[in-house]
């Protein structure tokens, strides 16, 4: 039995941990969730997760919820992988920026263009501002990434966050900017997504 046990559903957001798990490079095992069959509201399963909801981790005994809490849990670690940055690091700040800014603008702004409310929220009310607003920033970390989003290393936040940009532009909820290309291109030649992908199609069928 692995240290790691990730619940997962294919396809769903647990995808992001699923390549991160490949990144590490570390042994886990998979727990398969049926959404469609209730699974994630099954008792035992609420006793781990009340949200109801993957992605998951058990971590020797603890679990851990939430896409970017479970990130920052798994790079801190795991830091043999490199994919964290220490704390006193003066890139500490931008990595949890980028980290958690999936979830807290780019998941709520895609969710206000997939489903437009006949008046929207004061750009004040809502903390991500507005849907243009994530969009034109995103773009830009995007067009920054030398090829990363800090530079050369790899990072949880560039799995957290670039799996936001790759799900946003493959349902068509974020528009097909230029400036997402190259770095969008620079994930996809990662070994362990390209694994986490097979993985992922070979649980659909």
């Amino acid at each position: 039995m692995a240290e790691i046990k990730l619940y997962h559903a294919a396809p769903s957001r647990s995808a992001v941990i699923l390549w991160l798990l490949e990144e590490l490079g570390v042994p886990y095992d998979l727990e398969l969730v049926s959404l469609k069959d209730g699974d994630a509201q099954k008792p035992s399963f609420l006793a781990l997760n009340p949200m109801g909801k993957v992605p998951l981790i058990v971590h020797n005994g603890v679990p851990v919820s939430e896409s970017g809490a479970i990130a920052l849990y798994l790079a801190d670690a795991y830091p043999q992988a490199g994919l964290s940055v220490p704390i006193g690091d003066p890139r500490r700040g931008p990595y949890l920026k980028w980290l958690f800014f999936n979830s807290g603008c780019v998941e709520p702004a895609i969710l206000e263009r997939a489903y437009p409310r006949k008046e929207p929220a004061p750009r004040m009310a809502a903390g991500f501002g507005t849907a243009d607003l994530v969009i034109d920033v995103l773009a830009q970390a995007a067009a920054a990434a030398k090829p990363y989003l800090l530079g050369a290393q790899f990072t949880a936040a560039d799995v957290v966050l670039g799996s936001g940009i790759r799900f946003g532009t493959l349902f068509k909820l974020l528009p097909d900017r230029p400036e997402f290309a190259n770095y969008l291109a620079a994930l996809e030649a990662r070994p362990a997504l390209q694994r986490a992908n097979a993985i992922d199609a070979g649980l659909r069928k």
